[in-house]
């Protein structure tokens, strides 16, 4: 059995209506990551001087020394960054990613944080790479981080964000069933719902092109003009789909020691004046909206289609295409994964199977599949589906010259094709059934075979429809 544990599908063409607060447009918000005096040290302990997110273009680490000039760019973030951005910010609901080892080097700030109403969450324990982390190690250091903290702040914290992560990272933040929320994710425009074992975690998606990171990696920002007008251009770009009935989320992500340089933050001033001056925009924290969320879309159990084992995937499927369990026992032995838990995903799965088998492994599903209006309709015979289907077209309740019709063209089209009419009936009323009937009469047997398997393939998609909606 091959599972892929992606999910590429996501909400799709219809996401949920968030709902947000007094019927806003769009939910803006703001983080700022507080990451000064977390970041590599050898005064902390690690191995080199710090070489990520500052003005020094292609800076790398310096392996068992001190980096001057880098720690006085972290510096001004704490110094004189964060306080800019404080006042320009500190009106207005704003979440902090707060590295813990960093907050217990900054009461002032942490104070002043708290003092704004600002949510604090956690960044980690230092702001460090944990890729080639084992999973023990960083377990250990998500446990320190949170007892830090509570004891720095006074209450343990509600989200997270690792920001240089692992792949255990998001897991081992899930398995401790504190959060909120967790924000390691970049994958969508509203916050979902994730599965780790057994225990939905709610996933709020963050971002790294409305940030000010731009500022200090390459093909970036070089200028405020450029982050302001990125800003403006999100926002419009959102705020427009809220009108039109498909409201989302926008993040913006600032660092102290970059946003809040005078250049950067007289830009991100107008920037948040200009969204600020819309009517319908809601700036939240994280929290707020996590709790919005959960409380408006909790998560849903459901039956999980790439989860079933084979007897249960059979089961459930085997009777989509007509009498041909086989369909389903080899889809089932596909890479399925959370992309297949819909309608389309299992129907696409399934096609997969019926579309590369044999020609006659394909004329097997089509004879497998009962006359329309025919002597196994008459008797009560048919499956489940099929009874329902034919009555949907009322070909359950023939006058005598209607039976006679279907009779002779049942008759005609089995004898000139060798299998049976086959029509999603869903889609057709009477009249258009027994005009489809003439027509096709008049094809030829290829070009009838595959239309046969167009509209078995369709009847399968309705039926899944009906299924999983």
């Amino acid at each position: 059995m091959q599972r892929y544990p992606r999910d590429l599908t996501g909400y799709g063409p219809t996401p949920p209506d968030p709902q947000w607060p007094g019927g806003a447009k769009i939910a803006v918000q703001i983080v700022m990551n507080y990451e000064e005096g977390g970041e590599n040290n050898i005064l902390h302990g690690d191995a080199a001087s710090e070489g990520f997110l500052s003005e020094i273009t292609g800076a790398q680490p310096w392996p068992g020394m001190r980096h001057w000039n880098m720690e006085s760019i972290y510096e001004y973030g704490a110094r004189a960054g964060f306080w800019r951005l404080h006042r320009m910010l500190g009106h207005l609901p704003l979440t902090v990613y707060g590295v813990t080892s960093a907050l217990a080097r900054a009461p002032e700030q942490v104070a002043a944080m708290q003092a704004a109403g600002w949510e604090i969450a956690s960044h980690g324990l230092k702001w460090i790479e944990h890729k080639d982390m084992d999973e023990a190690t960083e377990r250990a250091l998500v446990q320190e981080a949170i007892a830090l903290h509570t004891q720095v702040t006074g209450a343990p914290p509600r989200g997270w964000y690792t920001g240089r992560s692992s792949m255990n990272s998001v897991p081992l933040a899930a398995e401790t069933g504190l959060f909120a929320y967790i924000a390691d994710d970049y994958a969508d425009d509203l916050p979902y719902w994730r599965r780790f074992g057994d225990r939905d975690q709610l996933m709020i998606p963050y971002t790294l092109d409305i940030n000010d990171m731009r500022f200090a990696i390459q093909a970036g920002f070089t200028e405020g003009a450029q982050f302001e007008q990125y800003i403006r251009d999100s926002f419009d770009c959102l705020y427009a789909e809220g009108l039109a009935g498909r409201p989302a989320m926008m993040s913006i992500g600032l660092h102290c020691r970059l946003a809040g340089r005078p250049g950067r933050a007289q830009a991100l001033k107008r920037a948040v004046d200009y969204m600020a001056g819309h009517e319908g925009v809601w700036f939240a924290t994280r929290l707020q909206i996590a709790e919005h969320w959960a409380a408006t879309h909790p998560p849903v159990a459901r039956a999980r289609p790439s989860e079933m084992d084979r007897a249960r995937f059979v089961a459930e499927f085997g009777g989509i295409f007509e009498h041909s369990p086989w369909i389903a026992e080899r889809a089932h032995a596909l890479e399925l994964g959370p992309t297949h838990d819909t309608a389309t995903g299992v129907h696409s799965a399934l096609a997969r199977v019926f579309r590369s088998a044999s020609e006659a492994e394909r004329l097997g599903v089509l004879t497998a599949h009962p006359d329309l209006a025919g002597k196994l309709a008459a008797a009560k015979r048919l499956t489940p589906d099929s009874t329902a289907e034919q009555a949907s077209a009322g070909l359950d309740a023939l006058t005598d010259a209607e039976r006679d019709a279907f009779s002779r063209l049942n008759a005609a089209y089995t004898e000139k094709f060798g299998f049976p009419f086959i029509i999603a009936v869903r889609d057709h009323d009477k009249a258009g059934i027994l005009a489809a009937f003439e027509r096709r009469l008049g094809q030829d047997r290829d070009t009838e075979f595959a239309e046969a398997c167009r509209q078995v393939e369709r009847i399968a998609r309705l039926r899944l429809t009906e299924k999983l909606g």
